[in-house]
């Protein structure tokens, strides 16, 4: 009777199990792997959040964790300019278009939009929550190249010895703490998970590594 029992309890299992699963870097990424674009442009966000700074918070903290991925990425300051002098400051301009013009106008090989769907602060709990969709998409035939949904909890410690003291604390950290940092924090876990580029040392050598989950929530510190 026992095994019995057991049977559904298994496939249930093996049922969560699968879903889970998303397949190696080569498999999930594969226009990236094929194209190996060299530059990336990064979009200004598109903020569809009720915090008006988070726009400006994330761009500026977008560039290092691409670039430590191994890719060239299109000076900001000069990515400003152009899109000004173009009058298409706004990214929602250019999301649903065809990337080789961009691609032309920028010289570029790819193009990275980020959309910020949430953005809360909760002050008795001590934690800041965003949610951030970034899609990279090729300047060459429009391809998607990369695709993640992450809803990131950054939620700061101090441990004081006490409940009520780190109650406290907690508080103070998260009033004082830069907003900026929830952004660096967010950008390089999901970032992370981009093949390599050509400029670095393990550009086509990861192909075999685990991809993360297209949309997924993560606690960071």
């Amino acid at each position: 009777m026992k095994r019995y029992l057991l049977l559904p309890l298994l496939a249930a299992f093996a049922l969560s199990c699968s879903t889970t699963k998303t397949g190696i870097k080569s498999e999930v990424y594969k226009n990236l792997y094929e194209q190996h674009p060299l530059s990336i442009l990064v979009m200004p966000p598109i903020n569809k959040s009720a915090k008006v700074e988070a726009k400006d918070l994330f761009y500026s903290s977008l560039i290092v964790p691409i670039t430590q991925r191994g890719y060239y990425v299109m000076p900001p300051l000069l990515t400003m300019e152009i899109l000004k002098e173009e009058s298409a400051y706004d990214a929602e301009m250019f999301e649903n278009s065809s990337m080789k013009q961009v691609g032309q106008l920028f010289g570029v090989d790819a193009v990275l939009f980020t959309t910020i769907h949430d953005w809360a602060k909760t002050t008795i709990a001590s934690q800041i929550k965003v949610t951030v969709e970034y899609r990279i998409v090729s300047t060459r035939g429009d391809e998607e190249l990369f695709h993640r949904t992450g809803t990131i909890i950054y939620s700061p410690r101090s441990n004081t010895g006490s409940m009520l003291g780190n109650m406290v604390s907690n508080m103070l950290v998260t009033a004082f703490t830069k907003e900026i940092e929830m952004g660096r924090k967010c950008n390089n876990f999901v970032l992370t998970d981009m093949p390599a580029g050509q400029y670095s040392p393990q550009f086509d050598k990861d192909g075999e590594t685990a991809a993360g989950q297209a949309k997924f929530s993560a606690v960071v510190q």
